[in-house]
């Protein structure tokens, strides 16, 4: 992580904040207006808005960082300088966006030699901006976040999201649903992992439970959260990574019984 130090971190910060806000703006202008949806997977879907966002994302990071690498969700990974990686997901929620639901975001994070070091995830309906560097904390719109001080599960709201391929074998995700339910005040299902994230890092959950994500679902969130306090591992206790099959993001606070709930 030398390599950091050696950097400037609010630049790529600015950087990758311009990038966002340009996408947002293509976003909403196409928002109920997209004419053709394609489908990567029985339910895994992408749009017009989503390829137009990601191309404007990139001119902006290459306009600055000609030679940084690229892992992007639609277009993949573009090797450029190895230790220097963007990871973006330039509509993450394409299945609310397509039905014209208003909760959905852009996510971009940066990486250097595989560790995540700056986090950007802009709500383009709410206006809300999540950022975080490592180190430095996170905050909501340049206020300092915190996750909740809420100490017990069943006094917490939860929130989850299903993967593309819950079709294959529902059950296993039915049954740890049903598990959290039970425990919890509440459990919503949103549409959008990085803003769950950001929500958790914000105190708006408590804790937020995925399975098989891919890094740029997750890279950004996941360093806006744990800045803001979160714990975050697999559903085996193990610290999670962008490449993790499973992710629990909580408080802290209510984490160990999380796990006992989400264990199989």
């Amino acid at each position: 992580m030398d390599r950091v130090h050696d950097m400037d971190m609010e630049d790529i910060k600015r950087v990758g904040i311009k990038a966002a806000y340009q996408a947002a703006d293509i976003l909403k202008q196409k928002f109920g207006h997209i004419s053709r949806v394609r489908k990567k997977g029985v339910i895994d879907l992408v749009t017009e808005a989503d390829l137009a966002a990601e191309k404007r994302i990139l001119e902006v990071i290459r306009a600055r960082f000609p030679d940084h690498g690229i892992l992007a969700e639609e277009s993949g990974r573009e090797d450029g300088e190895k230790t220097c990686t963007w990871i973006i997901d330039p509509l993450d929620g394409t299945t609310n966006y397509a039905h014209r639901i208003g909760l959905y975001a852009v996510s971009i994070a940066f990486a250097v030699d595989n560790a995540v070091v700056v986090g950007i995830v802009l709500n383009p309906v709410t206006g809300e901006l999540f950022t975080a560097t490592a180190g430095r904390g996170a905050e909501c719109n340049r206020h300092p976040i915190r996750v909740s001080e809420v100490p017990t599960l069943t006094d917490s709201l939860l929130v989850t999201g299903f993967p593309y391929d819950v079709r294959e074998d529902p059950a296993p995700f039915v049954s740890r649903f049903a598990r959290c339910l039970a425990a919890a005040q509440g459990v919503r299902r949103l549409g959008s992992a990085a803003l769950d994230l950001c929500h958790v890092a914000c105190g708006r959950f408590e804790g937020f439970w995925e399975e098989n994500l891919k890094p740029w679902d997750t890279a950004a969130g996941m360093l806006i959260a744990r800045e803001a306090g979160a714990r975050i591992t697999d559903f085996s206790n193990r610290p999670y990574q962008p490449e993790s099959r499973e992710l629990l993001a909580t408080n802290g606070r209510i984490h160990d019984r999380m796990l006992a709930l989400l264990g199989i």
